[in-house]
């Protein structure tokens, strides 16, 4: 249990579990690398409701009115999952995604003032919900993320091209750089976070940004 003394060191307060997000391109490899981490730290874990998101599916088939319902829910199941006044009292969480991504989609797929509204209700929200201690930043080449997300098979994910993923994977890259957490950066083209050899060196820097 993670405790701290206070100021005349007699009383013992317990710390707010400390949360990891990992965040990345859709077909990185954030919840594979999440199911594992949570075991192997262990953590508890977090996932992020897609399946549950009723509009998800149409607003990527091409209705523009799904949208906007669409970021709202997504919006209102992430502060409700990472909600400060429910959070965990100790440990380590893990979310396969993080708060940040949320703004990240909506400035992509929402028209001008769809964004607006959002913003307005996205800036209520935010404060409600836990930051995350340190931030695992997934990426990988739009030609291996294009082939994951085929081999996949969501529907809905088969209308991301190129464009997108570029748009998407510089708009990380921008959240990691403006992160007021440590930043582990790991390049998925080049390991298979299914492996336990892939992950070790992973889970070590987690420790030591634990320590610092």
């Amino acid at each position: 249990m993670m405790r701290h003394r206070g100021a005349e060191g007699q009383r013992e307060t317990e710390l707010p579990a400390k949360l990891i997000s990992i965040i990345g391109p859709p077909a990185a490899g954030k919840t594979t690398l999440a199911e594992h981490l949570a075991r192997e730290l262990p953590a508890e874990m977090i996932r992020e409701d897609y399946a549950g998101n009723p509009f998800l599916a149409e607003s990527y088939a091409g209705s523009p009115q799904a949208r906007f319902p669409a970021q709202l829910h997504f919006l209102m199941s992430r502060v409700g999952q990472l909600s400060v006044a429910n959070w965990f009292g100790q440990g380590s969480v893990i979310s396969d995604y993080g708060f940040c991504q949320d703004r990240i989609f909506a400035r992509m797929r929402l028209g001008r003032e769809e964004y607006r509204m959002y913003e307005r209700v996205a800036g209520r929200l935010e404060g409600l919900v836990q930051p995350p201690d340190l931030l695992i930043l997934l990426d990988a080449s739009n030609e291996t993320l294009l082939n994951r997300i085929d081999q996949r098979g969501r529907t809905f994910e088969r209308v991301m091209d190129a464009a997108f993923l570029s748009a998407i994977r510089n708009a990380y890259n921008e959240a990691a750089k403006a992160a007021a957490c440590p930043v582990i950066r790991i390049d998925c083209d080049t390991i298979d976070l299914r492996q336990a050899a892939a992950r070790k060196p992973i889970i070590e820097q987690v420790h030591m940004a634990w320590k610092t």
